[in-house]
């Protein structure tokens, strides 16, 4: 019997699975092959599997001649290169935070302007005004320990934690409006998120929780005793706020420490799991990395960046959300259940629900389902790369798209910022003004409005003392 993949069965193969009986028979004869050849099994090649197989080759040449990057969303040109150090700061310490933020000052009449937000290792959250980098306010005593994090609300106050667990409310000269201090360890990241009716704000701690607060104050803000408290099996590492598609319900995204998913939490009258999206869905290993710092694409909000914690090089994830779908009628014997005396708990009522199925899950079924799910996972995942950014088990990676969100900045521990397209998860940048071997510690980027026109900024601060502001050239 002839080899099962010789060009002549693979000829007769295709002839029998098309019914050419005629043509067949005067095959066999002047090929001098027997009777049964050709016959088709599963597995066998095939000359559909050959064409299909060319094509692949062909366009995978393709790729690496021409590439298949799409202009409007490959790396743009130019992007930040010449860079200034800030000479405005007060001080000479380790640069802990930076952000860029359109906000005004306490005078009604104050234009909007964009400012830069710099917090050191001296517990200092200096302002700035940009473009010229001049200092607006340095605050030196509003936190007890150095701050790690901040954000803006209403475009005028100014959110700010420290490692001491507290959050403080104040405004641009440093007014204190209002303080808590709901953790018990570091507070590590504050993002709020601000509705017509209602503002929205979360903190997460090394204590194992992130803490929700809701204010419904239409004038000056406040904070007021927490709204709910998630509490989780190992540290939060970072979160950003989003709104389901579905109906607009507000959703926190959290990651955590030795967890490879994406958690999404609901924000309603009880917050809960909504569910998980695993970054590693094929990973074998127990823990395969910690998404330590997520940010959602400028331009795409369904779009997130990942810059995780696996050494000795960081790894960049460019991931299509998954939101779970939203359950209503969940939501309301959830919301029920909490105000209710006596009333069943949420799981029991989830469990209720699911003895009342007909269809119980079998075995098979889950198996099936659950490999359905990691092929979605794995799908979502547009962009896995690595950076060669190096970094340890003690570093704290940091990300920031580019406005326009053709690319992501990345900081790293040897000095030096890379720029990584989001198309092709390719390198195409390296900015180097740190002292080498220096912890950049934080990064952030955006549009800057000058008096002809915009500018692309990014910013990065340091554990060499060094607040630098990269600009495009010319």
């Amino acid at each position: 019997m002839p080899a099962a993949d010789t060009p002549a069965v693979i000829v007769a193969r295709f002839l029998r699975a098309n019914n050419y009986s005629e043509t067949l028979d005067a095959f066999l004869r002047e090929a001098g092959l027997p009777s049964g050849a050709g016959v088709v099994r599963k597995g066998d090649l095939t000359i559909e599997k050959i064409l299909e197989e060319k094509k692949v080759f062909d366009l995978s040449l393709q790729f690496e001649k021409l590439g298949t990057v799409d202009d409007d969303k490959a790396w743009h040109v130019p992007a930040p290169s010449s860079f200034s150090v800030v000479s405005a700061l007060p001080s000479s310490s380790n640069i802990l935070h930076a952000s860029l933020h359109r906000s005004i000052s306490n005078d009604a009449n104050a234009p909007l302007n964009s400012r830069l937000f710099v917090t050191t290792a001296d517990r200092r959250l200096n302002i700035l005004d940009v473009p010229a980098c001049e200092m607006h306010n340095s605050m030196g005593t509003l936190h007890d320990s150095p701050i790690l994090s901040c954000t803006i609300l209403k475009q005028r106050y100014v959110l700010s934690t420290a490692m001491s667990g507290e959050l403080i409310l104040s405004d641009m000269d440093g007014r204190v409006l209002d303080k808590r201090r709901d953790h018990t360890k570091y507070t590590v990241r504050v993002v709020a998120h601000e509705f017509a009716t209602a503002t929205w704000i979360a903190t997460a701690g090394w204590d194992a929780k992130v803490v929700i607060y809701r204010n419904e104050s239409s004038t000056e803000p406040s904070l007021g005793a927490p709204f709910a408290t998630i509490s989780m099996q190992t540290n939060p590492e970072s979160m950003v706020f989003l709104t389901h598609p579905e109906n607009g319900q507000l959703i926190l995204v959290i990651t955590r420490r030795d967890s490879t998913f994406l958690h999404y939490y609901t924000v309603e009258s009880i917050p809960r799991l909504l569910g998980k999206q695993n970054l590693a869905p094929y990973s074998n290993a127990w823990i395969a990395f910690t998404p330590a710092a997520i940010d959602l694409c400028p331009t795409d909000p369904t779009l997130l960046a990942v810059a995780t914690s696996t050494v000795p090089h960081m790894k960049l994830i460019i991931v299509r959300l998954l939101i779970p779908p939203y359950d209503p009628v969940i939501a309301a014997q959830l919301a029920a259940a909490a105000i209710r005396p006596n009333s069943p708990s949420p799981t029991t009522l989830l469990d209720d629900a699911t003895a009342q199925d007909p269809l119980r899950p079998t075995a098979a079924s889950v198996a099936r389902a659950a490999l359905a799910t990691q092929d979605r996972e794995a799908a979502a995942i547009q962009i896995h790369c690595t950076t060669l950014a190096p970094q340890t088990a003690y570093s704290t990676p940091a990300l920031a798209w580019r406005p326009d969100g053709t690319g992501v900045w990345v900081n790293s521990d040897d000095g030096a910022i890379r720029g990584i397209e989001t198309e092709s998860g390719k390198i195409m940048a390296t900015l180097k003004a740190h002292e080498p071997g220096s912890k950049i510690r934080c990064l952030c980027a955006g549009l800057i409005e000058g008096k002809d026109r915009s500018e692309e900024w990014l910013v990065s601060g340091g554990f060499d003392h060094k607040l630098i502001v990269w600009r495009t050239q010319g």
